[in-house]
């Protein structure tokens, strides 16, 4: 059976090869982007299955706009993609303000209310599935990345809690933790003015090894089959990850916070009161 989607951010990386194969294998697409034009030649190859609106992650009238647009033009939506942010690389104490701001209103307040825009709308329909596109960074954290970990963290956070609120609806969510990527996410990049004293630190070693290409980056295409795969499964689980580096960097802080946390119990338990 064809389904309906909302992507948001589809004028390039996951978000347009993602709206590629769906609409090749049959599937109908409202896509959300901020530049004009950037799919005027899907919506050539296309046609009505194609639907654009443009949409600032930034602005919450513009959110709530596009997404009154998509339910308007498609009418029931199974899958809602919230794709759509950047990255900002820099230590904490380079960053200026106006980075911070955007960075937070894009990737995390600009997720949140994209979500809280489409609850009421699968509710009412009878339910349909949110996926959002998180990182490895939402469960593992790197130098220079700190603020871009913060809105990774806090959306995954989030959406732990609206997932259980949701449920009852017929709604659920999938989360996609993908690794490195070769996308164009590093051209995207905003990076803070270097300071000196940060040359010699692990922010240094990581700046230089953005700089020289020493990441292992996925295949972007099969990162976009097997996240369509696992959407497409309707038992999915609340996180996916992606990405041989990503799922070992994962793994192992996991494995390295239990054994933290067992090594706390007797003073967690301590700490409650008389029965």
């Amino acid at each position: 059976m064809a389904k309906n989607w909302l992507i948001t951010g589809a004028s390039s990386g996951l978000g347009r090869a993602m709206a590629e194969q769906l609409l090749a294998r049959g599937d109908s697409v409202v896509a959300t982007l901020r530049t004009p034009g950037s799919l005027d030649d899907l919506r050539e190859q296309y046609g009505d299955r194609l639907h654009v609106a443009q949409c600032d992650l930034t602005r919450v009238d513009t959110i709530r706009t596009a997404v009154a647009q998509a339910f308007a033009a498609l009418g029931h939506i199974h899958v809602v993609v919230s794709n759509a942010g950047y990255g900002l690389f820099g230590a904490a104490e380079e960053l200026d303000d106006a980075q911070i701001e955007r960075q937070i209103a894009t990737n995390l307040t600009g997720s949140i209310q994209l979500i809280r825009a489409v609850v009421p709308r699968l509710r009412q329909q009878g339910g349909g599935r949110i996926v959002q596109v998180s990182s490895e960074g939402g469960r593992v954290g790197y130098p220079a990345f700190s603020a871009y970990h913060a809105t990774k963290w806090g959306i995954e956070g989030f959406i732990e809690a609206v997932a259980k609120e949701v449920l009852p609806f017929g709604i659920d969510f999938v989360i996609v933790e993908p690794g490195a990527t070769r996308t164009h996410f590093g051209a995207g990049l905003d990076r803070a003015q270097p300071m000196p004293v940060y040359d010699a630190t692990p922010v240094g070693d990581i700046r230089r090894a953005l700089e020289n290409g020493y990441f292992e980056f996925a295949d972007a295409e099969k990162t976009v089959d097997a996240m369509i795969a696992t959407i497409d499964n309707p038992s999915a689980p609340l996180r996916l990850t992606l990405g041989r580096f990503a799922y070992e960097s994962i793994r192992t802080s996991l494995m390295k916070q239990l054994e933290i946390l067992e090594a706390q119990k007797e003073i967690a338990f301590s700490v409650m009161g008389d029965a």
